[in-house]
């Protein structure tokens, strides 16, 4: 890791410390007005039915804001953005450190000189609303902040990036080419969130159980998907029969295999859109990339991507020769 890689990691982890000090100063400048066991989740309509010690409130500061300023910084050092995406990348990380950060402090706030168990506090519904301003004022300083300094640029792509291997097909022959791309913890996942929901429809909060719910369709959707190349292009579609995804042949330019690192260029798993990209993401590791038209990247790891790459630039130079 390079001097400015260094630098931009810690731009970005600033905000996520800042907040962490913040919550954490105000909890011990009012320890003798907070009760030892603070309202911690509310209803709808702002009254409590949950409670937290201070203990756990700490912990969950730390995990919030010091596990994903890490991840964030890890992204930004390690990670291929440059121009717009690093910029908005940073400006994200603001936004969502300050938004937390304030949470976590007006939940402290409301507990103030509250009785022990803290029956009687409410957190009114305009603290998220304050919260919201709060992100947004946080990702605007943290877009210019990214600006002031170097800020990375995308490397010119070579000849070689855009052109690829092909496959030999005599005249009329008609091939395809289908692989499935495994992922043992994404299932597991999905399973666990879609779990987790239904146990909180009946014991929790429900707006929180159907959040969950959807959250585990997603990547229960593309847990194990199955990717495609025939005379129509490039398909990717998951376990059900929705989101199916289709690249039409007469929009791909070139296609190449290459390794791809899911969380730089991608930031995580799962369907991903990025500045500039889209794909499909299970693992990190070898990958089918083509360029699309109006010069954007569709990209999906899977085995044995350098086969699918080659019939796709195979196909591609029939459609341009009228076969």
């Amino acid at each position: 890791m390079n001097r400015k890689s260094v630098g931009r990691a810690t731009l970005v982890a600033l905000p996520f410390l800042l907040a962490l000090i913040v919550d954490l100063a105000l909890l011990a400048a009012f320890r003798d007005r907070v009760p030892g066991q603070l309202a911690s989740h509310f209803e709808a309509g702002g009254q409590a039915n949950g409670h937290a010690g201070r203990t756990s409130y700490v912990l969950v500061a730390v995990v919030l804001l010091v596990v994903t300023g890490a991840l964030w910084a890890t992204m930004v050092a390690k990670g291929n953005f440059s121009g717009r995406a690093y910029r908005l990348l940073v400006a994200g990380g603001y936004a969502f450190a300050g938004f937390f950060g304030y949470l976590m402090a007006a939940v402290l706030i409301v507990n103030l000189d509250a009785g022990e168990g803290a029956p009687e506090v409410s957190f009114p519904m305009w603290q998220p609303a304050v919260a919201l301003g709060v992100g947004a004022l946080a990702a605007g300083l943290g877009f210019v902040l990214a600006a002031l300094g170097p800020v990375p640029q995308q490397p010119a792509r070579s000849a070689k990036a855009v052109g690829g291997e092909r496959i030999a097909l005599a005249d009329g022959e008609v091939a395809g080419w289908a692989r499935s791309a495994d992922s043992w913890w994404l299932p597991l996942v999905a399973l666990g969130l879609l779990v987790l929901g239904v146990v909180l429809f009946f014991v929790g909060s429900w707006s929180a159980a159907v959040l969950l719910l959807i959250v585990g369709v997603l990547p229960a959707s593309f847990a194990r998907p199955y990717v495609s190349v025939d005379r129509r292009g490039i398909t990717v579609c998951g376990i059900l029969p929705w989101p199916r995804i289709r690249v039409p042949l007469d929009r791909i330019e070139a296609a190449t295999s290459r390794d791809i690192n899911a969380l730089a260029e991608y930031g995580g798993w799962g369907y991903r859109i990025r500045p500039g990209r889209t794909g499909v993401m299970i693992r990190s590791g070898e990958g089918i990339v083509v360029r699309l038209a109006g010069g954007r990247d569709f990209a999906v790891t899977v085995d044995d991507s350098a086969t699918g790459a080659a019939l796709l630039n195979t196909l591609i130079d029939r459609r341009r020769a009228g076969h």
